[in-house]
């Protein structure tokens, strides 16, 4: 093999051969070994626990990368179970659209088209660059690593569909084309808002005004904005008590069930940067990003949903975090939700696709893939671009 080919060359690491790895010497590399190692050696579920996968490492290049494998767990979080994210998910989202019937003949729908998914064995995935949270962020990866990471995969595992998620057309025009190229489907997942708070003139008048406003509510109510060391091992349980409040009773418990143990190694790696809003001792608001290729997006965020929303917690804490992007001079990414409160506050709605390849498998495998290719692009998006969800 020559060297060129040699360095272009996709290893795959597991659990029993992480030990012989040579780690990159990137910021990237680092962070993926901070953040992924604990959970190869000691499982996902210790750290999120409705979220049991085989967890792999990829490496191409200088670039190091989570590869998710399954074959089934139709009980997983979305972030990894393709059932759960287009049907049951799905189902509890379509509250929404507040048109009863609308929502009682879609709902139908969805459980037969999850009756044939499970028959067709969906959730037989691997994920590429899946780090088991809501919004997967890319390191600076060219469109041929991506299909060379595509074809290593499908040859390691031929009865599996291959999955890129989180691919958006704003950040990732070159890798969904290349993959596209190479015969993967763009199946839409979700609508997506975005931050340009690198350029300290994004948005407009009325946007900066409301950001103002709502950063002015901390002195209003007497909130803090606190980090690092100012975020101790005991606020621990709190951050997972607000987060749960939030992303698990009030949204779903199919969103990734961050424990403790999770919190913890967070906050002793540095794999999140956690802040929170405190008062009177208190801690009642948390967030944690990061931030990878110009790119910052919060896996974690929650507030106590007992205290009234004229206080307006929600509100301060994301004035915080756009402040932090500012600071950071990063894009944002703010994922999905709070649509009509993004948009005033001058974000950029999105698209964002999966890439699907599927093509190596059998007719009664791909059928389900197919359908929802032409469900959501022809459907799916329309609908919600029109509902501005």
């Amino acid at each position: 093999m020559s060297k060129a080919n040699e360095e272009t060359r996709v290893r795959l690491y597991d659990r029993h051969s992480l030990h012989t790895m040579d780690w990159p010497d990137t910021e990237d590399a680092r962070y993926a070994r901070a953040y992924l190692e604990p959970m190869i050696m000691q499982g996902t579920t210790e750290y999120m626990t409705n979220v049991n996968t085989t967890l792999l490492l990829a490496r191409i290049d200088n670039l190091v990368l989570p590869v998710i494998v399954n074959d089934e767990e139709y009980d997983n979080a979305y972030v990894c179970s393709p059932y759960t994210h287009y049907v049951r998910y799905a189902k509890q989202e379509l509250t929404m659209l507040q048109k009863p019937m609308l929502e009682k003949g879609l709902s139908m729908l969805l459980s037969l088209i999850g009756w044939g998914m499970k028959k067709s064995r969906i959730n037989k995935v691997v994920h590429v660059n899946n780090w088991l949270l809501s919004t997967n962020l890319y390191p600076a990866m060219t469109a041929e690593q991506a299909t060379n990471l595509l074809e290593t995969v499908k040859e390691h595992y031929p009865g599996h569909t291959v999955i890129f998620r989180s691919l958006s057309s704003e950040l990732h025009p070159n890798l969904i084309t290349g993959l596209q190229e190479a015969g993967c489907r763009s199946i839409p997942s979700r609508q997506i808002y975005l931050y340009q708070a690198y350029d300290p003139n994004f948005g407009n008048a009325k946007s900066r005004w409301l950001l103002k406003r709502d950063q002015a509510l901390l002195n209003k109510h007497g909130y803090e904005l606190v980090s690092g060391a100012d975020i101790s091992e005991s606020d621990i349980p709190r951050i997972v008590e607000l987060y749960r409040m939030l992303y698990l009773e009030k949204y779903s418990y199919d969103n990734p069930q961050f424990n403790e143990r999770f919190i913890a190694t967070a906050r002793a790696n540095g794999t999140l940067s956690l802040h929170g809003l405190r008062k009177e001792g208190r801690l009642d608001a948390v967030m944690g990003y990061f931030s990878r290729n110009g790119v910052m997006t919060t896996p974690l965020f929650g507030y106590d949903t007992t205290i009234p929303q004229s206080v307006g917690l929600y509100r301060m804490l994301s004035a915080c975090l756009i402040g932090q992007a500012q600071n950071n001079r990063v894009l944002l990414h703010e994922s999905a939700g709070a649509a009509q409160f993004k948009r005033n506050r001058g974000a950029i709605a999105d698209f964002e696709y999966s890439a699907v390849y599927d093509r190596h498998l059998s007719f009664r495998r791909r059928w389900c893939w197919a359908l929802l290719d032409r469900l959501l692009n022809s459907i799916g998006v329309p609908l919600m671009r029109r509902m501005k969800l």
